[in-house]
């Protein structure tokens, strides 16, 4: 049979784009230290599909959505007949031109409520500013999120097994067609314009160029971190003196008010040492705690202790429920090495602790006691 162009090169390096990038950022999502580069391929994810669609209203033959079969009946017919000779389709079928749309809708979704989590729930990126006014739903805008991205990939599978599907039980060849873009028929082939080739290769370029802007400038707008350090020194003298002179200087915000006034209220037998200050330097530091304790923080560790804790008076952050799930998959044997010596020594691996930040960035396990 003779064979027709039907899938331009750039509908198939988006394709094969589009699958890496898809795959990278659900991995790349167990990995808290990687949150950045989970950010940036979510974003090129956006940027390609935003192309996709204007690629969609171009008249570009088989790849545009007039094209497209949105006939409910067919649709029917094409399912129900899958294991039986069916209608044969040049460019998309019912199935595919259905789960095409659900993925670019449910894929922007995603990018859009990842961006909005991005900024809620960590501070950082373009609406890092919604941190402020927003900050106690984003566990609500993380489940959106999760919702999205979840439906997103059960289409993407779904789409995948119909694929294999039709191979199996009808020796289909969609996959070297997309690999390859031609398919055995005898329809006309695809030809580009000039103005179609350039557009292809702006989407292409522009896609590639923007991923790797964004790693290599990480202080770019739409990924940066807007969580900035705090001099506690400047910012509270006593406080930092007396609390850094024997541990690690603890950001206020990683206890609430009624711990931290049990502690102060009881410096003499503090986690065994007597810590006793003056009557007016305890209460100026206990007011100062009390006014920056995780009540009164937008900080995601914060939210997230002080909804864990409750109404239980736990004094220790490493005692609180929200701290032990999340170094729950940590070998003890790590918390007691020589590097770090006790599970209270956060600035061993969270370097940035005594500037109030506790960025997933910016955790750095000793290699030694990693070994």
């Amino acid at each position: 049979m003779i064979k027709s162009y039907i899938w331009s090169s750039f509908t198939r390096v988006f394709h094969i784009i589009l699958v890496i990038s898809v795959g990278l950022v659900f991995i790349l999502a167990e990995f808290d230290k990687l949150l950045s580069w989970h950010a940036a391929i979510g974003f090129t994810i956006g940027l390609l599909f935003v192309y996709r669609i204007l690629w969609g209203f171009m008249d570009v033959k088989y790849s545009k959505f007039k094209d497209f079969n949105f006939n409910l009946h067919d649709l029917q017919e094409y399912i129900f007949n899958v294991f039986t000779d069916k209608k044969k389709y040049v460019g998309h079928n019912p199935a595919s031109s259905w789960a095409i749309v659900a993925m670019i809708a449910l894929g922007l979704g995603s990018v859009f409520t990842g961006i909005v989590v991005y900024g809620t729930q960590e501070g950082m990126g373009i609406l890092s500013f919604l941190n402020i006014s927003l900050f106690k739903d984003m566990d609500f805008f993380e489940d959106v999120h999760e919702l999205f991205a979840n439906s997103f990939m059960a289409v993407i599978f779904i789409h995948i097994a119909g694929v294999l599907l039709d191979r199996v039980l009808h020796s289909s060849k969609a996959i070297e067609s997309m690999i390859g873009g031609y398919k055995e028929s005898d329809a006309t082939s695809l030809k580009l314009t000039f103005f179609q080739r350039v557009f292809g290769v702006v989407w292409i370029g522009t896609s590639i160029f923007f991923f790797l802007y964004l790693l290599a400038n990480p202080s770019n707008l739409l990924i940066a971190d807007a969580n900035t350090p705090v001099d506690y020194k400047k910012e509270h003298t006593l406080f930092f003196n007396e609390c850094k002179s024997c541990h690690t200087l603890y950001p206020p915000y990683l206890l609430p008010k009624q711990s931290w006034v049990k502690m102060m209220d009881n410096l003499e037998n503090h986690f065994g040492d007597d810590a006793s200050l003056e009557a007016s330097d305890k209460e100026f530091i206990k007011d100062y705690l009390v006014q920056n304790a995780a009540e009164n923080s937008t900080k995601e560790s914060a939210f997230k202790i002080l909804k864990s804790i409750k109404d239980e008076e736990i004094i220790a952050i490493t005692k609180t429920p929200y701290w032990k799930r999340r170094h729950s998959e940590i070998d003890k044997s790590i918390f007691t090495s020589k590097e770090i010596a006790a599970a209270s020594n956060c600035k061993a691996c969270h370097q940035n602790i005594e500037q109030g930040l506790l960025n997933d960035k910016d955790i750095k396990i000793p290699e030694i006691a990693k070994g």
